[in-house]
């Protein structure tokens, strides 16, 4: 299969092991993985905070760039989200009839990793090997616009060496929510605590999850407290194997 990795604006400038990762896992499992160089943002910041008409342009750029492959993936919930619920919100809004037909052949290519995975690929056990106690937290954009459900937790079981815990009221946001932390800091602080303590409850050497943003605002907390808890997106567990655990 040829897919393109939708890296995010996030990833690329913060965290391009993630997008190794991702990567190295798909290769692993046998399809192509490119990258299209003219990708931009995806516009969801942009959109979240009311500039519609500045939005477009990304908008268009995204639905050229990856017009054609068999597979979209990115390693962000947020940003599939933002694709998949809001790009034709954009084009239909700003009518432009063009780009609402552009965007309706690719919004259903683009996948987060662990549907492409599960659902495309039709696999959970990718042959990974992460031996430490690990717990994951369902960031808000794949529970609740994306609907992935178990599948990120099928793909961490299947993971050999792993023990996998449960974490509390894991459904429960962990505060970050992009401008929202910024806007409302003392309410998004007081989510984070609420989180941080539930993760530590677990007793788990690693947070996981499948949004860098959420780790970022969890583990930036757990880092202050100075708790020793790691953070590790998805793709980079499962990329792990017994030669070169990361």
């Amino acid at each position: 299969m040829r897919i393109a990795l939708f890296i995010t604006c996030f990833n690329d400038m913060m965290f391009p092991r993630t997008g190794r990762a991702v990567t190295e896992l798909l290769e692993r499992l046998g399809h192509t993985v490119e990258f299209p160089q003219g990708q931009t943002c995806c516009g969801q910041m942009h959109f979240n905070t009311g500039y519609r008409p500045e939005t477009l342009p990304m908008v268009r750029r995204f639905a050229e760039v990856f017009a054609g492959y068999d597979a979209v993936v990115t390693p962000s919930g947020s940003c599939a989200g933002m694709v998949r619920d809001h790009h034709r919100v954009v084009a239909a809004q700003l009518g432009d009839l063009a780009l609402g037909e552009a965007v309706e052949r690719v919004v259903p290519t683009v996948y987060e990793l662990s549907e492409l995975l599960v659902d495309v690929l039709g696999v959970t056990d990718v042959g990974a090997h992460f031996p430490h106690r690990v717990t994951y937290h369902p960031t808000c954009h794949s529970l609740r616009m994306l609907r992935v459900g178990d599948r990120p937790l099928r793909l961490l079981r299947a993971v050999k060496g792993i023990d996998l815990v449960e974490l509390p009221a894991a459904d429960s946001c962990c505060g970050f929510g992009g401008t929202f932390a910024l806007k409302n800091a003392d309410v998004s602080n007081a989510m984070l605590a609420d989180k941080m303590r539930q993760v530590l409850d677990t007793g788990a050497e690693y947070l996981c999850a499948g949004d860098n943003s959420c780790l970022t605002h969890i583990g930036g907390g757990l880092s202050r407290l100075r708790t020793g808890v790691g953070t590790m997106h998805l793709a980079e567990i499962l990329a792990s194997t017994e030669g070169n655990v990361r």
